[in-house]
């Protein structure tokens, strides 16, 4: 016969089992808990990572954007006065056929660089990534053009446009006086030739941006070896 120590001696070693199986289920749900509270704690650190990124790029392009703003403005302010200067002071002092082949120059100067502002837009940049591969002369400016596409449609119809369109009509308004003058007529040819400086400038920016479209690779590529000789 077994005494009765002997007889207790395999509960206590189930009692003792159970026991360690339940500490180490609790010991891995607490590391499980753990682990999650962790894991919280990680993606909340990282969303607050994200947002203060993001509130950063946000208030560098707002600051970026006021830059660009003062710096548009101050260009055009400068570039207007002294163009506008040199040309009216320019024209006033040259005969009638000079002041008529400036004018035209200085429309046909606010039309190619119209074009050249749709063709930045529009110009595919894999196609000078392909280009530069096979190092060909003005792709890597060209890029840089693509890459910069609002600031240089920008600078190119807007400002250097809307300069020529100011200059185009205070030569025009120089020219009439002249006409007028010289030929000694009787009625303000002002408007005429106002209305006629604007319709050849609306007119050829139309048709120059089918060209910008159709032949975007060719013109950026062709003002990116200009930019590349500097």
């Amino acid at each position: 016969m077994k005494s009765k120590k002997e007889k207790a001696k395999p509960s206590e070693k189930q009692e003792s089992k159970k026991a360690k199986k339940e500490l180490k289920k609790a010991t891995m749900q607490e590391r499980a808990k753990t682990e999650k509270e962790n894991d919280q704690e990680i993606k909340e650190v990282k969303e607050k990572l994200q947002e203060n990124k993001k509130r950063k790029e946000k208030e560098k392009k707002e600051n970026e954007n006021i830059k660009w703003f003062i710096e548009v403005f101050i260009m055009t302010f400068i570039l207007s006065m002294v163009f506008s200067y040199i040309s009216t002071n320019g024209v006033s002092n040259l005969s009638l056929i000079p002041a008529i082949l400036i004018l035209v120059a200085v429309i046909a100067v606010g039309i190619i660089f119209d074009i050249v502002g749709v063709a930045v837009t529009v110009a595919d940049e894999n196609e000078f990534h392909a280009k530069a591969t096979k190092k060909i002369k003005g792709s890597k400016s060209s890029i840089k053009l693509i890459r910069n596409a609002p600031r240089v449609a920008n600078i190119c119809a807007d400002v250097i446009g809307d300069i020529c369109g100011v200059l185009s009509g205070a030569i025009s308004a120089l020219i009439s006086v002249k006409i007028t003058s010289q030929f000694g007529l009787s009625f303000d040819l002002q408007f005429l030739l106002s209305a006629l400086v604007s319709a050849v400038t609306v007119g050829g920016k139309a048709l120059g941006k089918n060209i910008a479209n159709n032949k975007s690779t060719e013109i950026v590529h062709m003002v990116g070896i200009i930019f590349n000789k500097k």
